[in-house]
């Protein structure tokens, strides 16, 4: 109704609002506040006389509501809130605007001192001008406004030979006939669907169709077909993604029509003065800043949009459409790269199907004809979304779930997947001043200001482009995939062998591809902004683990990405930084682990020459670098110790380089914490020790003890294993325990380690993994016994959600509410798009829809997600006290990166906050908040009856141990 009296007010159809509103109640419908300001809104406008405007306004009274709350609860567009209070003056002329109010103030028991006032300190300045930030957010604004961006590939341009120039020419000239032809073929589907007496399953699409210019439609398609990969793709995700970025340029659209690009060019030129090193120091946060200046501007649009996102059935269907129209539309003609076959059109895209399982999947895939053609020209150029690419100014602070991130582009505060919105709802129904730890603790992480290390990233590319280096993580191109054997005759007549021989072949290939594609869009990324900075806005998934917004580079990719990334701010490295940089480039190498910190120091110093050979010379030396864990970051670490043990002056040296301290276990450190395990605490470095405590081997060791016994008893297998159990074959294992790993998946694991060992018989492959996998279990269980006691009642607790038909929900100590997401689904079969290669070809795919709750998936993944939205927990209030500190910080999840002088402030802070977070009663907090949400308050015989276990299960919390959560301040190996 509001939708419909929306648009009405726009035209200025008042009478029709009248009539629409004497229906609702006898349609059981009650107007909301949103009902009342379309109404005045529309009045305003059209200049109502008073009579008419205070009927209104008397119906709004009577309904509860109060004109202030029309100002302080309803969002507004272009205009809107200008009319709407020229309504009410014109009845009430005295009428002033409601003040804003008061900011409130988190309560949380944990950041008492973070927010409060006294011990406020000015936001950490960027080392930019006002005047730069501006010309940052221009061209950040400018990339958003154009939806996508083309850059030059970093593959080496090779000579343009004559076949590429043919090539090119040729596809330049057939995208222009498509495009002519892509358009028609639209323009004639929009005019059949406008017909009311020629209604199809796609007529409801027509509106969606007319959102945008055609052209931009046309644009759309011929991008996803350019960047189809030869292998082809699933139907579904191609329509998901064609309707997703329809949807994505209608949201740019409508900031643009509601004058929300204006509101927010005038406020962030006011909020980058918070930021910018010349402009007078301000105490407040990003988003409280944000939100003082939002209230000041007063009239104009709301910057939270009306909910207008779209239910993931139209996205898919209106991208069906949309693939449908480029597959008929889009043809090329047969005898294009071979003039003696017959010229006849054929289909550029055709489909196939595929089963996964017991799914039957539709794949579109390129004509060989296209890929050939397209191989042929060897194009340099790469187009991405706007979105994709890092930022070139500071991310607009989240204010709330709906506002972040972007200037333009439309940004989720928390990702999930699309069918369910459960998450959406809690965030919209979570008090807002609850959610103000979250949005600034991303907002911290995305404030961070990046930028390239040019020569590690020239030499990388250097690789890259000299056929790869699969042990340095570099893929090779596809000229270096194994050649397929030559299959002679007709498919039907080759052998076994031979099918499974091209089938190897094939796979190869594809994966090949992919990992080359990969590699090729992050480096060409990092070529694109080697001479920017640029920021990663943050947002979090449902356990509230942080992520970077752009997808493709970013600093929690891999080895390669990582190297090539460095702090924009520099810091001196002060008296301990280089010893700093040298243990983090030990830890790097993997080769010291469990020795000391002042052993791997030492150690560091002894190699010192092998150190700057490869800095020096790191293509044509010793190549030292190349043998470790995480080569490239070995080598970026190599120059910066090169170029800091060089300087006059060490301890001046101005180091950009991210030092990292990576979490001892992270999950069983929770754990430990949470059961006050002793001797669990001592196995994962929660207590002081002169060596830091390698779990793994103490695993293995248990194991191999328990390995002995058994051999002694005479049974077989554990004579069989003796010399084969080793820290690599448990590892994995008792690393993915804490996060629910089951006997099946951990045997899989071990089975996988055992047939690395050359020397382990075959044949007792899976008698030897199930041994194990049983001896680990049981060493973890003696060795933590806590830990599995809270595991177990967690997994028994969902279980018993799950089977009363709820899904498990709980809030983090930080406030942030969290559902699992988690359902039984039932087969859905997708609107039939006929993509046809021939007659009677049809293609149809399936999606999932959210049923009832699923009690296996609900039941193994609470203990594990429990954990994560710990972990998530203790980074985010390391990252806001690092703030406080005025340190860089950002995290990949366990491991905290900054500077290296500031390496033990942050220790520091990190041990502070994690001994304040298990300090709060987490295990009894959590049992309370499920009892009022599950169990009490419940009605009827039954319901009490079958609500009674669980609610005896979840008031016996486990009992804890005796550890002295104290001790962990003295941890000298809280992080490995």
């Amino acid at each position: 109704y509001n939708t419909v009296m929306r648009i009405w007010a726009r035209k200025g159809c008042l009478n029709r609002i009248d009539r629409l509103f004497s229906m609702l109640e006898p349609a059981g419908l009650r107007p909301n506040l949103d009902s009342y300001a379309v109404a005045l809104e529309c009045m305003g406008r059209n200049q109502s006389p008073p009579k008419a405007i205070w009927r209104y306004l008397q119906h709004l009274n009577s309904n509860g509501f109060h004109v202030d709350e029309l100002f302080q609860k309803c969002l507004f567009e272009a205009d809107e809130k200008e009319m709407v209070l020229w309504a009410v003056r014109t009845v009430q002329p005295s009428y002033q605007l409601p003040p804003p109010p008061s900011p409130q103030i988190c309560k949380s028991s944990l950041l008492q001192d973070f927010y409060s006032r006294e011990t406020m300190v000015s936001y950490p300045k960027l080392d930019f001008s006002v005047k730069e930030l501006q010309e940052c957010f221009q061209q950040q604004l400018e990339m958003e406004l154009k939806n996508t961006i083309t850059i030059e590939s970093v593959e080496a341009a090779k000579p343009l030979t004559l076949q590429a120039v043919k090539a090119r020419e040729l596809l330049a000239t057939l995208r222009s006939q498509w495009h002519n032809a892509i358009l028609q073929a639209l323009q004639n589907s929009k005019r059949s669907m406008a017909r009311p007496k020629k209604l199809s399953k796609y007529s409801v699409l027509y509106p969606y169709l007319c959102l945008l210019p055609d052209e931009e439609y046309v644009d759309i398609m011929l991008q996803v077909l350019n960047d189809l990969s030869p292998q082809g793709e699933s139907l579904a995700i191609l329509a998901r993604e064609l309707g997703s970025k329809v949807y994505d340029r209608y949201i740019i659209q409508r900031k643009l029509r509601s004058c929300q690009l204006e509101k927010v060019q005038e406020i962030y030129e006011k909020y980058i003065q918070l930021l910018a090193k010349d402009s007078q120091p301000k105490q407040y946060l990003p988003r409280e800043y944000w939100e003082k200046l939002v209230a000041e501007a007063g009239f104009g649009p709301s910057l939270n949009l009306k909910n207008c996102s779209w239910p993931c059935v139209l996205l898919m269907r209106l991208g069906m459409h949309m693939l449908e129209l480029l597959v008929k539309s889009v043809k090329v003609p047969r005898n294009i790269l071979n003039r003696r076959l017959e010229s006849r059109p054929i289909p550029v895209l055709y489909h196939v199907y595929s089963f996964y399982s017991n799914w039957q999947v539709g794949l579109v895939k390129p004509h060989p004809i296209f890929s050939q053609l397209v191989a042929n020209a060897a194009e340099t150029t790469l187009t991405f979304n706007s979105s994709a690419m890092p930022m070139l100014c500071p991310p607009l602070p989240w204010t709330s779930p709906r506002f972040g991130a972007f200037v333009l582009n439309d940004t989720k505060l928390m990702r999930f997947m699309d069918e369910t919105i459960h998450h959406q709802l809690l965030l919209e129904q979570c008090p807002l001043v609850n959610l103000h730890p979250v949005l600034d603790a991303l907002n911290q992480l995305g404030n961070c200001a990046w930028k390239i290390n040019q020569p590690v990233l020239d030499i990388i590319i250097s690789i890259f482009n000299d056929k790869g280096d699969e042990k340095l993580d570099i893929p090779p191109p596809l000229s270096e995939a194994p050649k397929p054997p030559t299959a002679p005759g007709h498919s039907s007549t080759w052998s076994k062998s031979l099918k499974h021989e091209l089938f190897l072949c094939k796979k190869k290939t594809a994966e090949m591809h992919s990992l080359r594609m990969d590699a090729l869009y992050k480096l060409s990324i990092a070529n694109y902004v080697r001479d920017k900075v640029f920021w990663f806005p943050h947002n979090m998934d449902f356990r509230g683990r942080t992520y970077p917004c752009p997808p493709y580079f970013n600093h929690l990719g891999n080895d390669v990405t990582r190297a090539i990334l460095l702090f924009a701010e520099g810091r001196p490295l002060g008296p301990r930084g280089l010893d700093w940089l040298k243990i983090h480039l030990i830890n790097l190498t993997g080769l010291k682990k469990k020795n000391a910190l002042q052993e791997r120091l030492e150690y560091a110093n002894e190699i010192m020459e092998d150190i700057l050979d490869s800095a020096d010379h790191p293509l044509t030396g010793r190549k030292w670098w190349m043998d470790t864990d995480e080569p490239w970051q070995t080598l970026a670490c190599c120059m910066e110790i090169a170029k800091a043990s060089r300087s006059p002056d060490p301890a001046a040296y101005i180091s950009h380089f991210p030092v990292h301290q990576d979490g001892s276990c992270n999950g069983l450190q929770h754990y430990a914490a949470l059961g006050r395990d002793l001797s669990g605490a001592a196995s994962v470095n929660l207590v002081p020790c002169g060596l830091p405590q390698d779990v793994y081997s103490a695993v293995a060791q248990q194991v191999e003890e328990f390995r002995k016994k058994d051999a002694e008893r005479g049974l077989k297998i554990a004579q069989v294993l003796q010399g084969f159990i080793s820290r690599k074959v448990v590892k994995q294992t008792v690393m993915t325990v804490v996060y629910g790993v089951t006997r099946y998946g951990g045997r899989l694991q071990i089975e996988k380690r055992l047939k690395e060992i050359e020397e382990f018989p075959e044949e007792y492959l899976w008698e030897a993994s199930h041994y194990l996998v049983k001896q680990v279990f049981n060493s973890i269980k003696e060795m933590f016994s806590a830990t599995r006691n809270i595991q177990n009642w967690l997994t028994e607790s969902a279980k018993l959600i799950a089977q009363s038909g709820r899904t498990v929900e709980w809030v983090t100590p930080l406030g942030l509410p969290i559902i699992q997401p988690y359902y039984r689904s039932r087969s859905t079969v997708m609107p039939a798009c006929t993509l046809r290669r021939g007659a009677g070809q049809g293609v149809t795919g399936q999606w999932q829809l959210p049923w009832k709750p699923d009690t296996v998936k609900q039941k193994n993944a609470f203990p594990p997600n429990f954990i994560h939205s710990l972990d998530s927990t203790h980074m985010m209030l390391t990252a806001l006290h690092c703030l406080r500190k005025g340190l860089t910080f950002v995290s990949v999840h366990d491991c905290y990166w900054t500077h290296a002088l500031t390496v033990d402030v942050m220790n520091q802070v990190c041990r502070q906050q994690f001994v304040a977070l298990h300090s709060e009663k987490i295990l009894q907090d959590l049992s309370e908040f499920m009892l009022e949400k599950y169990c009490r308050g419940c009605t009827g015989e039954q319901r009490r009856v079958c609500l009674k276990r669980l609610m005896e299960q979840l008031s016996n919390v486990p009992r804890t141990g005796e550890f002295n959560l104290k001790q962990v301040m003295d941890s000298t190996y809280f992080f490995s």
